[in-house]
């Protein structure tokens, strides 16, 4: 067995009363704490750098799309197609990852989808003889075919990870640096597409440079990750898990009333989300932003967005209140939206457009771990890829459903001399207000409707209570946590 470091349950908030007898015993110490093993850094880097790698593949062609286009000799609405595949693929293949993950394992699900993303990324570098080499273009979208199957399987997988390998003060951190990963690797892209691949004829050096990353983070998982899970549990829902079967969680999932409205609400906010990353650019240019400047602005959006995430991970983490956390920067997100919905309306207005994005991704991006968090607390004992699952389901029906209202509400400009758009400008003004409005409803739906018992925390206690009541350190405690219904 490997080394693990000792992690014992903290009970100093525990309301059951303990009895006042003299101080356990060596072995009544053992049998009352957890054992966490290092290996789970390993499992949590792993994780990280392969949902990095998956998301700077969906983006590779978007900071560079007229290149692109003019090397694969397509239009840029084929191009296009090269990020969209990952939607299209994602949302039905999202209820057999959940099944995967909750039944086949972790180590399964993360390997499979390893492999997948390496394959992908090696097929978009396939052409021709070495003398006339040239990539097709169906070659390429037959790679980001395999590499958007990869992402259900890796996206889901962070809260999974953290409830599997990490004691119950260290969840909301691991799950939020496997979640803020796939962020990170849109930035990553963003960034080096354009500095690797400045001409068309550069394309295949750019594939290639994607490529090496994938194929050794692929050896790294199939190596480096033996088991689904750690020899001892981290803490005790790990070690008391009564994850439902997969249909029956997922029915009693939409019976939860808490978990369908984080459902509701949340899905909405990615939806937001991706409607703003999506549009930024064609949003600004009418007003004479620059594309340099968009970038700038859809980098300090994710660039903050890690930053408030890390800081409200290690928050929670200390604290335990998800949903003040959640509820109060759900608010000013809210805020920042309409702000920009504003500002974005008006020229010259560089320096507060860039706050008010870098507030918006601050506030806003560093919601989603701990609402993931937040989902298997209100609704345990339910698998944590099933909570996780739906909630992504429901952000991409959002997006797709977001993103094309507001297109359609778009009205196109007879003349902008003040546009810097590399087509026919459009006037954004009503899809602004539509997009505020959103936010608002959901932000103030979820603050006042919104309120759970943390079911998890709650059996953990419970079991942690039982464990001393049996060697007569603790007064009698609650009902079983396999009788908790989600």
């Amino acid at each position: 067995m490997e080394n693990g470091e000792v992690e014992q349950n903290d009970v100093s908030n525990d309301s059951s009363p303990l009895v006042a007898d003299s101080s356990p015993n060596e072995e009544l110490k053992k049998l009352l704490q957890f054992k966490v093993y290092k290996r789970r850094w390993l499992v949590l880097l792993v994780l990280c750098l392969l949902n990095c790698s998956n998301a700077t593949l969906w983006l590779t062609f978007a900071p560079v799309a007229d290149q692109s286009a003019e090397y694969l000799k397509v239009t840029l609405a084929n191009i296009n197609w090269l990020s969209v595949v990952y939607m299209v693929v994602s949302i039905p293949l999202s209820v057999g990852t959940t099944w995967m993950l909750d039944t086949v394992g972790l180590r399964a699900t993360i390997v499979l989808g390893a492999w997948l993303n390496m394959l992908g990324a090696v097929m978009r570098i396939c052409g021709g003889p070495p003398d006339d080499f040239k990539i097709p273009y169906e070659l390429v979208m037959a790679g980001q075919t395999l590499a958007a199957l990869a992402q259900p399987l890796i996206i889901f997988t962070p809260t999974k990870m953290a409830a599997l390998w990490f004691p119950d003060h260290q969840r909301a951190t691991a799950n939020m640096m496997g979640s803020m990963a796939n962020p990170l690797g849109l930035l990553v892209a963003n960034v080096v597409s354009p500095a690797i691949a400045d001409k068309a004829s550069q394309i295949p050096r750019l594939l290639l440079a994607y490529a090496v990353p994938a194929c050794f983070i692929c050896f790294l998982a199939t190596v480096g990750i033996r088991s689904s899970a750690p020899p001892t549990p981290p803490s005790a829902s790990a070690e008391f898990s009564t994850s439902e079967p997969f249909m029956k969680g997922v029915k009693l999932l939409l019976k939860n009333r808490a978990y369908v409205l984080l459902l509701l609400c949340l899905g909405s906010g990615i939806g937001v989300f991706t409607c703003f990353a999506t549009l930024l650019d064609q949003i600004l240019c009418v007003q004479g932003y620059t594309n340099d400047f968009a970038g700038l602005c859809g980098a300090l959006f994710i660039v903050f967005g890690i930053v408030g995430a890390a800081l409200l991970g290690l928050y929670v983490d200390k604290t335990k209140r998800f949903i003040e956390a959640i509820k109060i920067n759900m608010s000013l997100s809210a805020l920042a939206g309409i702000a920009f919905s504003v500002l974005c309306l008006m020229q010259r207005q560089n320096v507060a457009v860039a706050i008010v994005c870098s507030l918006f991704g601050f506030f806003g991006y560093s919601i989603y771990p701990v609402a993931m968090e937040l989902s298997v607390e209100c609704s345990y004992p339910v698998g944590e890829a099933s909570t996780a699952g739906l909630i992504f389901i429901s952000g991409q029906i959002f997006s797709i459903c977001y993103t094309v209202l507001l297109q359609s509400v778009a009205t196109p400009l007879a003349e902008s001399p003040r546009s810097t758009c590399g087509v026919a400008p459009q006037s954004w003004k009503v899809s602004m207000m539509v997009l505020a409005a959103l936010t608002t409803f959901f932000t103030a739906l979820f603050v006042i409707v919104f309120h759970t018992r943390y079911k998890r925390l709650e059996a953990e206690k419970d079991v942690t209570c039982r464990r001393k009541r049996d060697y007569g350190s603790c007064a009698p405690a609650g009902p079983d946590p396999a009788s908790i219904n989600a």
